[in-house]
């Protein structure tokens, strides 16, 4: 029998200390959140995507009353990027998520689903992928690699 530890590093930090960038791309993911289509959950997420181009790519999430037709943000903006921007790799996602009607201000961070797919595109792109994980609140998480959110990961790309 052998143990091993499992470690990474991320940040947190408040919106306000990030720099010019980081904070426009979060205000992206804010703004986008706004148009979530969440009649249900009233749970809206907004995702923004920085691309090695310099665009930048939104989504929202999508819910459907045939549960589960619905999209997370994450995914939204991830595949509207490759779709759109084949050859382009993506730098950074901002995520924003809270209640619509009763924020609580706490991080919301990407679905098990979300994480194997941005996992994937980082795995194929041969670099690391930065989340930006933020609060309505101001409080940031940032994780230098989807594969910190992810340990033990689907990992058929990674050695």
């Amino acid at each position: 029998m052998s143990e091993k530890d499992y470690q990474f590093s991320y940040k947190t930090y408040l919106l306000s200390e990030a720099n010019e960038k980081d904070k426009a791309l979060i205000e992206s993911a804010f703004q986008c959140r706004t148009n979530a289509y969440v009649p249900y959950s009233h749970f809206g997420v907004g995702a923004a995507i920085l691309l090695d181009n310099g665009q930048i790519v939104l989504g929202n999430n999508q819910e459907n009353a045939a549960y589960p037709s619905g999209l997370c943000a994450e995914r939204t903006a991830l595949f509207y990027a490759k779709a759109n921007y084949p050859e382009a790799k993506i730098i950074k996602i901002a995520i924003s998520g809270d209640h619509m009607e009763h924020p609580k201000g706490e991080i919301t961070t990407p679905c098990g689903n979300c994480r194997q797919a941005l996992l994937e595109y980082e795995c194929t792109q041969g670099s690391p992928i930065t989340v930006l994980c933020v609060s309505s609140k101001g409080k940031v998480l940032e994780i230098p690699s989807v594969k910190n959110l992810l340990p033990f990961c689907f990992d058929f790309f990674y050695d």
